[in-house]
């Protein structure tokens, strides 16, 4: 969740740190921090409570000059924010480390060095790592050997950067469950939490595997399993340019990638569709056996994903006839769950990074899954990795907190598998194809959604002043209520609660009344007569509805009872095309509130902790 940038170089590091952190800033953060041997051989240390800027202006104030350096952005887990509690953290002017992820043996393990006459300068769980390595130096251990020996009594997930005032060309780099990658220079070399912090100095880079500790020198970098052995691991020359994160002229990233979804949608079907059908390659090799097998489907993914997982079911049932049961991973992996028969188990995340997925995923495997499927933005994530078969969304970086266009494209990509196994349990040629026509033409209906920006906009105003709103769907529209409700939440701050409609006699209409806007969608299927008697009964206690409503449904605006036309839309295609101007809603209300949009307090955009 936090962020870690680290170089050993022959030029100064301290803007190459600075830079990393700044592209790292869209992961969410409260504090952030540099150290940098200097000349003398000092660990040279500067921390702000805030944004990476505060530090910047430190910098310029008092300069850390040195070829080797780490930095780190903070994101609160143990102890508040706050500087003394911000990375990264020194033991004894000797040792200095970041650290992402959780000491789960933290409290173990302060009491042990406490005995042993440490000190601690903050509450964080961190300082017991720095500690541990100190005491291995100590005891006459280089730096490489003193981090192997400490991060082996080190219970949890953590990525780790290292620098010692004793070895000048020296940085070490841990990974047990936290991301971390290797970039590859010319005379210097780099770790990060993410590509995206090193695409200014490099597009060469060596993603590190759970249990990895690398020595970096200006010259090498040498890698060595959780065994100790040395290991080779494949360098990976990234697509992705240093403007990947630039916002192109758009206010904020999260409105750049609400309109680039039309593109990242057709990113997402290109080369997977031909002569209307789904290739099963797009799956990846053998998966044509593979998917022969599957009889059941179970979706394991959290918040955004998990919605998307909600609507696939749907899709599954009604067009594929499998059977699909949808989990949060967070409760899924301490659940003694029914394992179905012949069951394909599919991960969803954005990063790939996920804790509770990835430890759903490593869970599923030991339980005898059929199979398992990733679906994910980022090639070479620890999803990726650890799945059988993996499904790319293709959609780019995506750098506001707030997911947008990971989520309609996770929809596009799901229904390619429920059209690949919907084909084996009785979809025939012609339904397939009249599919596959509606896929190819999303992207254009997308499109269509988003010219009710302006309109959306002005709506914005109604809800700037409110407290508490309520989302209603009914069918595969409820989980899209739910995302809608989520998205309002995460950047706006607004309360707001997402209900089945058919579900408000049962509790939420006593919620109802003229200070409670409820925002419905109504899209023309077979469930609008049963959703316009839910709406009448909002109406009837004084409830402002606000309905997103197809081009073709018969419902008259009256006062308090607004209607926002969407473009017409087949069926199954409508959760993903209703999505974005309830996506463009929670952003125009979070931008006249003044919020930080891409920002959004207390969150961050990749979840590497439980």
């Amino acid at each position: 969740m936090c962020g870690i940038v680290g170089a050993v170089a022959q030029r100064y590091v301290a803007p190459i740190l600075l830079e990393g952190l700044r592209r790292l800033e869209y992961r969410g953060y409260d504090s952030a921090g540099m150290v940098v041997l200097t000349a003398q051989h000092a660990l040279a240390r500067q921390r702000v409570l805030g944004k990476v800027s505060g530090l910047a202006d430190a910098l310029a104030q008092l300069p850390l000059e040195g070829t080797l350096g780490i930095a780190h952005t903070r994101w609160a887990t143990h102890g508040e924010p706050s500087t003394r509690n911000a990375h990264p953290h020194v033991c004894r002017d000797h040792v200095a480390l970041v650290h992402n992820g959780i000491i789960e043996n933290h409290g173990e393990l302060k009491r042990q060095q406490i005995a042993d006459g440490y000190e601690f300068s903050s509450d964080t769980d961190t300082e017991v790592a720095v500690n541990e390595i100190h005491r291995h130096l100590e005891l006459g251990c280089d730096l490489l050997t003193a981090v192997q020996k400490a991060t082996r009594v080190l219970d949890g997930a953590f990525a780790l950067g290292v620098v010692a005032r004793d070895c000048p060309d020296r940085l070490i780099a841990a990974r047990r469950g936290s991301p971390l990658v290797i970039g590859l220079g010319i005379g210097e070399n780099f770790i990060a939490s993410d590509v995206f912090a090193l695409l200014p100095v490099t597009q060469r880079f060596i993603f590190l595997e759970d249990g990895d500790i690398a020595e970096l020198t200006r010259e090498t970098v040498t890698i060595y399993d959780e065994n100790g052995m040395i290991a080779q691991r494949p360098e990976t020359i990234s697509r992705l340019t240093a403007d990947a994160a630039e916002k192109s002229g758009y206010r904020h990233f999260m409105l750049k990638e609400i309109f680039t979804q039309p593109r990242a949608l057709a990113e997402t079907l290109e080369g997977r569709l031909r002569d209307g059908r789904v290739l099963d390659e797009s799956f990846g090799r053998d998966a044509e056996k593979k998917l022969n097998k599957i009889r059941a489907v179970t979706i394991v993914a959290c918040g955004t994903s998990y919605h998307a997982g909600m609507v696939a079911r749907y899709w599954f049932e009604e067009i594929a006839r499998v059977t699909c049961t949808v989990e949060i991973a967070s409760e899924y992996r301490y659940r003694r769950a029914v394992l179905p028969p012949d069951a394909l188990f599919v991960t969803i995340s954005q990063s790939g990074e996920t804790a509770d997925t990835l430890a759903a995923l490593r869970e599923a495997r030991k339980n005898g899954y059929a199979h398992t499927l990733a679906i994910c933005n980022v090639p070479e994530s620890s999803l990726t990795r650890e799945s059988e078969m993996v499904l790319m969304t293709r959609a780019g970086p995506e750098i506001g907190v707030a997911s947008t266009k990971a989520f309609t494209t996770q929809l596009a990509a799901l229904m390619l598998l429920v059209i690949v196994l919907g084909r084996r349990h009785g979809l025939d040629a012609a339904k397939e194809a009249a599919l596959v026509a509606l896929l190819e033409s999303l992207p254009g209906k997308v499109n269509l959604a988003l010219e009710l920006n302006d309109t959306i906009a002005t709506l914005a105003e109604a809800f700037v002043n409110k407290q508490h709103m309520l989302y209603l769907g009914r069918g595969s529209m409820f989980p899209i209520a739910m995302e809608g409700a989520l998205k309002l939440k995460e950047i706006s701050y607004i309360h707001a609660e997402a209900y089945p409609a058919g579900e408000l006699k049962h509790g939420p209409l006593a919620l109802v009344d003229d200070q409670m806007p409820v925002i419905a969608i109504a899209p023309n299927n077979e469930l609008l007569e049963k959703l316009k008697s839910n709406l009448e009964e909002v109406r009837a206690r004084g409830g402002a509805l606000y309905v997103f409503a197809d081009t073709r449904v018969n419902v008259p605006e009256r006062p308090g009872f607004h209607i926002i036309r969407i473009p017409a839309v087949a069926d199954f295609l409508a959760p993903i095309v209703y999505t974005v101007p309830l996506q463009l809603l929670a952003y125009h209300v979070a931008v006249l509130k003044g919020a930080d949009v891409d920002q959004p307090r207390n969150l961050a955009k990749s979840v590497t902790v439980e």
